[in-house]
């Protein structure tokens, strides 16, 4: 594993600030990735290559939507009860976060924190080492009482990236996976990722998780095909990304953004679907589409407490404390390590 320090930290926090590079998973190209999906039947991408430039704005585009509830509801939850959170943290914690990105919504909890400590370890964890250290510089600005070890790398093998840079400590450890990010993953990969975690961790250390409820497809589809048409620029870049970077001949045109709750799997839909007979070349190759052929692009998984309880068994956790914004669409869960 490398070390370096973070670029440019304020003078006055650098002794605060750290960055980790840890060592990148085996990963194949998005080029490979591109070629297995479309090749496969039925097509799919992978939902993380949404994530370009273009891709990351729209999808904060999307937060902003009246039809996506997601983002509001956990910040509500956060806002609202993040003294009573804390205290479930207990007198002595410090934090990790997967998938940190700007902190923004953490800093409910960082407040509530140092309310009832002097002082506190923070260890977001990121893939982009950019936002890993604007986001820390804020942080380091805002609380002086604040002290950052910053992890970038992916966190789908999370103990990978814990157990090197958690040092030995009396504090407990609480790892943060806000949003509704573990819904992106089917059960089984989702109950293997929250047992990965689980070998990083004491017993008696805990994850906080986001969870996105089951409820009415009336308010889930429009959440995933808005009428302003964000979403389905959201879904439909990922074909302008692969014009871009593998000289793709996709005609935006003849694809249209398709979202459906699929109850029987208890999960949102994303599919591009091919509105004619056509045929796509990709760096070379040709790839064929029937009228009406979709492109599985996304699944995003929603719970009830049958499911939210399997999810932590089968991370080796226990469900002990459940927060739920004001509607009951979201919820913030403390799974407790075993």
């Amino acid at each position: 594993m490398e070390q370096t320090l973070a670029v440019d930290a304020p003078s006055t926090t650098r002794e605060r600030f750290v960055l980790h590079r840890a060592l990148a998973l085996p990963a194949s190209s998005f080029a490979e990735d591109v070629r297995r999906g479309l090749t496969a039947s039925p097509k799919f991408l992978l939902p993380h290559y949404f994530y370009d430039a273009l891709g990351s704005a729209l999808f904060s585009a999307i937060c902003e939507l009246p039809e996506y509830y997601v983002t509001r509801a956990e910040d509500e939850i956060l806002r609202t009860k993040a003294a009573e959170i804390a205290a479930a943290f207990g007198p002595n914690v410090r934090i990790a976060e997967l998938g940190s990105g700007s902190a923004r919504k953490t800093r409910h909890l960082i407040d509530a924190i140092l309310n009832r400590q002097p002082s506190l370890d923070f260890f977001p964890i990121d893939v982009d080492a950019g936002i890993l250290a604007s986001s820390s510089r804020e942080l380091l600005n805002a609380y002086d009482r604040l002290s950052i070890t910053a992890i970038c790398g992916d966190f789908r093998d999370p103990a990978s990236l814990l157990r090197p840079y958690l040092p030995p400590s009396d504090a407990r450890t609480i790892v943060l996976f806000l949003g509704s990010s573990i819904g992106n993953l089917d059960p089984s990969a989702a109950g293997s990722m929250l047992a990965n975690l689980r070998t990083a961790l004491a017993p008696g250390d805990a994850l906080f998780l986001g969870a996105d409820l089951r409820k009415s497809p009336s308010i889930l589809e429009p959440a995933y095909h808005d009428a302003l048409g964000v979403t389905a620029a959201f879904n439909r870049n990922l074909l302008v990304r692969i014009n871009r970077d593998l000289g793709g001949t996709f005609d935006l045109g003849t694809f249209a953004h398709r979202a459906f709750y699929n109850a029987s799997e208890g999960r949102i839909e994303m599919h591009l679907v091919s509105k004619i007979a056509q045929r796509v070349l990709i760096d070379g190759y040709e790839i064929a589409f029937e009228d009406g052929e979709s492109i599985h692009t996304e699944n995003s998984h929603k719970y009830d407490d049958a499911t939210l309880a399997a999810l932590a068994a089968a991370g080796n956790f226990r469900v002990e404390r459940r927060w739920t914004d004001s509607n009951g669409y979201f919820a913030d869960l403390l799974l407790v390590a075993e």
